[in-house]
């Protein structure tokens, strides 16, 4: 069974959103997209940005820096220049708060 963290309160971020929240010495980006809440590794496979400072649409964030978005539900990426997927966390919501289960990464790389 995944142990869940307290990785912010839902209000914290606003739908269309991200936010970078560090559980441990692991980065994740919080997301709200369309009414749901996703946690994804915050750090762009292809560039070593952080994704959360990029642009939210449908189930995709895109890094800012050289445009790859990458599936919120699978990590994959939808568009070049990034080939690698970057892990995906299960999420709850408990009340107001976002927990997120970093032990319990999913990485499609070798899928």
């Amino acid at each position: 069974m995944p142990e869940f963290v307290r990785a912010c309160r839902i209000d914290d971020v606003e739908d269309g959103g991200a936010l970078r929240v560090m559980i441990g010495t692991t980065p994740i980006a919080i997301v709200r997209s369309a009414g749901e809440v996703y946690a994804i590794h915050d750090v762009c496979s292809h560039a070593n940005v952080a994704l959360s400072e990029g642009e939210i649409e449908d189930q995709t964030i895109e890094c800012w820096l050289h445009g790859s978005r990458f599936d919120l539900v699978t990590g994959r990426p939808t568009g070049l220049p990034a080939t690698v997927p970057v892990p995906v966390y299960p999420v709850k919501i408990d009340g107001d708060d976002i927990l997120v289960a970093v032990s319990s990464k999913t990485s499609l790389e070798n899928s």
